[in-house]
């Protein structure tokens, strides 16, 4: 069952839901959201010509030329003049995002520093969590989940990388994504994943979402952060 974010209606699929969404909630739907519902019109042929999502394509293809040029560069410092601080586009290239896995809400309450949470995925994509949020910025030890699931719910995007496998461009240029976007509704967060054993060289996670990435593409980290970055349900902001 799929339960709305926006009344107390359930529905045995999410074809269902989407077609929910688009009737009784038109005004009131996020941009992630109404993003989905206009794919879902999109797939049932009312949607937007395909010339402007060719070019859009074809724009995300050349931003990633630049990516993989910098990324192979090396050098000292974060490489912040490379798709790592190319501007957001509104939506995520859908073909790098097709991964995207999106999970039932977990609750938002608050409960007292160091309290045992009991996650439903870990790393955790919602439920609740500490008072504290955790700063931009690229970490060596991972911080408490409770912080950082508020930061999710501010918006943020956390990715976590493997220790064992994640390579110094990669590291670079996640830090990179960490030095441009530090806003308090909209920041990047880069820690080791909490798993002994993680499913995925990196996990993507925003509210509620999670992208599994095996080999580090900036590309993908760059078409997430479109899709869900300062996009939290406590103050969204794109």
């Amino acid at each position: 069952m799929v339960d709305c974010d926006y009344c107390d209606e359930s529905f045995d699929g999410e074809d269902a839901y989407l077609d929910h969404l688009a009737a009784a909630h038109g005004g009131e739907l996020g941009a992630i959201d109404q993003r989905r519902v206009d794919q879902r019109t999109s797939d049932d042929g009312e949607g937007l010509p395909l010339g402007p999502i060719v070019l859009g394509v074809v724009a995300v293809l050349a931003i990633g030329a630049v990516a993989f040029t910098m990324l192979g560069g090396g050098g000292g410092g974060p490489p912040v003049d490379g798709i790592e601080a190319a501007p957001l586009n509104e939506s995520g290239d859908a073909s790098l995002l097709n991964g995207v896995e999106r999970f039932p809400n977990q609750g938002n309450e608050h409960v007292a520093s160091g309290t045992d949470v009991d996650y439903a995925q870990m790393p955790p994509l919602s439920g609740p969590h500490y008072t504290g949020t955790v700063e931009a910025g690229f970490y060596g030890e991972t911080p408490a989940l409770g912080d950082l699931v508020h930061t999710l719910e501010h918006g943020a995007v956390i990715v976590y990388y493997d220790p064992a496998t994640t390579t110094d461009a990669a590291n670079e240029s996640l830090e990179g994504f960490a030095t441009v976007h530090t806003g308090t509704w909209q920041s990047v967060v880069v820690a080791p994943n909490p798993n002994p054993n993680p499913e995925a060289d990196y996990v993507l996670t925003a509210w509620r979402h999670r992208m599994y990435m095996d080999g580090y593409d900036a590309r993908t980290v760059h078409a997430f952060l479109s899709e869900f970055l300062g996009r939290g349900p406590e103050n969204p902001v794109r």
